[in-house]
C-alpha cells in the first residue's frame, strides 16, 4: 500500500504547466517501471478522478485535484486571515500582494492579489511553483528553516539563476539567510524577474512557527522610493496576520527567556 501511495505521488509530480499531458510510455520510463504496470496505475487514477485520458490516450491531471486544492485553500485558517490584510495592503499601495509556502523546497503560492497599478506578474498565480532562493518569500521560507535541511534542498534541486541578480553560490545564500532571520524580513532586488522588486516577512502561527510568508511586488522604479514604507508595511501586516493565528511575540519572548536560562 505504501508503495501504490509513493507510486501516486510521483506520478503527479511529472504533471506541470511545461508538460500538461504525459502518455503511458513516458510515465514508465520516467519512473522506470514496465508499461504494464504503469497502464493499470494511470488507469487506477482516472478512476477516482485524480487523471484524465484524452482523445488522444494521454493522460492530464483530473478536475478531482481543482477540487481538493479548492477544499485546501477554503480551510486553510492562514489563508483565510490574511485574505482581509492583503486587501488592505492593495488598497493602500495599488501593489501586488503574494501569499506563499514553502513545498518540497520551492515555494507555491497559496493567493495573489493584483494592485490596482500594478504591472502583471505573470510567473506568479494560485498553484504555481517557484525555485524559493530567489524571491523574497521564499528567502524568508528557507531562512526559519535549519540549515542543513536548506543545504540538502540547494542540492538536490540547485539555485537555477533567473536572472543575473538571482544567488547562485550557496554561500551567499546562507549569509542571506542569516541576514533575512535576523532583521525579519526579506528583499528580492530583481532577483526573480527583472525591473520588478519585492519585500517579504514571515507569518507565525500560534506555536511561533513559520507557517507562510507575505510580500509587496513593486516596479523597480517605484520601489526604491518607498522601500522603507513597503517594508515596515509588509512587516506590520505579516505581524497582524500572525496575531490573527494565535501568535504573540510576548508569549515567544517569556519562552526563549526561559529556554536559555534552563540551558
Amino acid at each position: 500500500m505504501l508503495s501504490t501511495v509513493q507510486r501516486v505521488g510521483q506520478v503527479l509530480e511529472l504533471f506541470g504547466m511545461d508538460h500538461p499531458e504525459r502518455s503511458v510510455s513516458e510515465v514508465a520510463t520516467l519512473l522506470g517501471i514496465p508499461k504494464s504496470t504503469a497502464h493499470a496505475l494511470l488507469c487506477t487514477m482516472c478512476e477516482i478522478g485524480l487523471l484524465r485520458r484524452t482523445a488522444e490516450r494521454r493522460y492530464r491531471l483530473g478536475w478531482r485535484i481543482l477540487a481538493l486544492s479548492t477544499t485546501l485553500l477554503a480551510t486553510t485558517q492562514y489563508r483565510a486571515e490574511a485574505r482581509p490584510v492583503m486587501e488592505d495592503l492593495v488598497a493602500r499601495f495599488g501593489e501586488t500582494v503574494h501569499l506563499a509556502s514553502l513545498e518540497s523546497g520551492r515555494v507555491l503560492y497559496v493567493d495573489k492579489l493584483q494592485g490596482t497599478r500594478a504591472v502583471q506578474v505573470s510567473v506568479t498565480g494560485v498553484g504555481v511553483e517557484l525555485p524559493a532562493h530567489c524571491s523574497a518569500v521564499g528567502k524568508v521560507l528557507l531562512a526559519f528553516r535549519p540549515w542543513e535541511e536548506v543545504a540538502a534542498m540547494a542540492v538536490q534541486k540547485g539555485l537555477p539563476a533567473l536572472t543575473p541578480n538571482t544567488i547562485t553560490d550557496l554561500g551567499r545564500l546562507r549569509e542571506e539567510l542569516e541576514l533575512v532571520r535576523q532583521r525579519g524580513y526579506a528583499f528580492d532586488i530583481e532577483e526573480a524577474v527583472l525591473e520588478l522588486c519585492c519585500v517579504a516577512a514571515p507569518i507565525r502561527d500560534h506555536r511561533g512557527h513559520v507557517v507562510a510568508a507575505m510580500s509587496l511586488s513593486v516596479p523597480a522604479y517605484r520601489f526604491h522610493r518607498q522601500k522603507d514604507e513597503l517594508r515596515r508595511a509588509i512587516v506590520s501586516a505579516c505581524r497582524e496576520v500572525s496575531s490573527r493565528l494565535g501568535y504573540s511575540e510576548l508569549e515567544e519572548a517569556t519562552r526563549w527567556r526561559r529556554s536559555t536560562s534552563a540551558s
